[in-house]
């Protein structure tokens, strides 16, 4: 099968169009052929070598694809050839084919294209990870989601909603913001104006936020701990800021309850991804189906030009999910 290959790592001139060995699916797994996957910021740390797929896990690039059934293993139950599927992968989705446990893949809704399926897997399932499953997002909550226009933070935004939170975002222009609006965000502060936690203690009565999703780490750490209610949490999804946090008061942790939490998908062993995915399809697949919840999709490049939209990512130009058209 051709790939997206890499010839070494660092930047995008190192993305190539090449021959790769066909992936061997097993007895539980599902062969795919790909027509299309999604842009994520791990795929360019992994390209500069910064994130290595974890043990087992394809070298090729992709978190994520959709696509039609071609064959299925016998152990799989329920799926037939021509069947269109969405699911996460550990990598790989910047393929012809792809192998993926049928416990992870999704049907994909009729009104979805495969470019707007392509959208969900990764965003929403962490979206849905680490508001729900970890977060405990419930009715009535507020929830902190920085980088709102990126893709997990329009997923969360929308699953925020659905789920009858309020969602308070940052992002980092106007047009960013104003999507984020659009999505049912409750307000947005653009994080070049200035610090955020005075914003969020004026918009929740100094009260603080219940959740906070957190993809900055370090520079945005001691704010975030002021932003928190009592009983708190904070999710660090990414590092993006930085690791490396100077000090950390305890007490405050100790003296308002606060829990904060570090999450990874990639790394989670295939049968939480399997019980993450029906969980997630249970709520998710039917408000797919009837539009209350839909993939931000900014643009769609074919994956011969996977240079340019690793460059689109890299300038934080996107608002949603850059897609890439897997072409015969």
């Amino acid at each position: 099968m051709r790939a997206v290959l890499m010839t070494g790592t660092g930047g995008v001139e190192v993305l190539r169009i090449g021959e790769h060995a066909d992936p061997v699916p097993g007895r539980d797994d599902l062969l795919v052929r790909v027509s299309a996957t999604a842009v994520n910021r791990a795929d360019l740390l992994q390209r500069r070598g910064l994130y290595p797929p974890p043990k087992g896990a394809s070298e090729v690039l992709g978190l994520e694809m959709a696509g039609e059934v071609i064959a299925a293993g016998s152990a799989c139950e329920g799926w037939a050839q021509g069947d269109r599927v969405c699911a996460l992968l550990a990598g790989g989705g910047y393929a012809e084919l792809a192998a993926v446990p049928a416990g992870m893949a999704m049907r994909i809704p009729d009104n979805l294209s495969f470019e707007e399926a392509a959208a969900v897997p990764e965003v929403f399932l962490t979206a849905y990870l680490n508001l729900v499953a970890l977060g405990g997002l419930a009715r009535g909550a507020t929830v902190l989601i920085h980088a709102g226009a990126s893709g997990v933070g329009t997923a969360a935004i929308q699953l925020a909603r659905e789920a009858g939170a309020v969602a308070l975002v940052t992002a980092g222009a106007p047009e960013k913001i104003a999507r984020c609006l659009e999505l049912g965000a409750g307000a947005g502060w653009n994080y070049r104006n200035g610090p955020f936690a005075p914003w969020v203690a004026a918009q929740t009565g100094g009260n603080g936020v219940d959740l906070i999703l957190d993809f900055v780490g370090a520079p945005f750490f001691e704010q975030n701990v002021r932003s928190l209610a009592v009983d708190g949490r904070m999710i660090v999804l990414g590092t993006l800021g930085g690791a490396k946090v100077d000090t950390l008061d305890l007490g405050v942790l100790l003296s308002r309850r606060l829990r904060i939490v570090g999450s990874a998908l990639r790394s989670l062993p295939v049968d939480r991804k399997i019980a993450l995915t029906k969980r997630f399809a249970e709520f998710g697949l039917p408000r797919l189906a009837d539009g209350r919840l839909r993939p931000v999709v900014d643009s769609v490049f074919d994956w011969t030009d996977a240079a340019k939209a690793h460059a689109r990512m890299e300038a934080n130009a996107n608002i949603g999910k850059i897609v890439l058209r897997v072409t015969g």
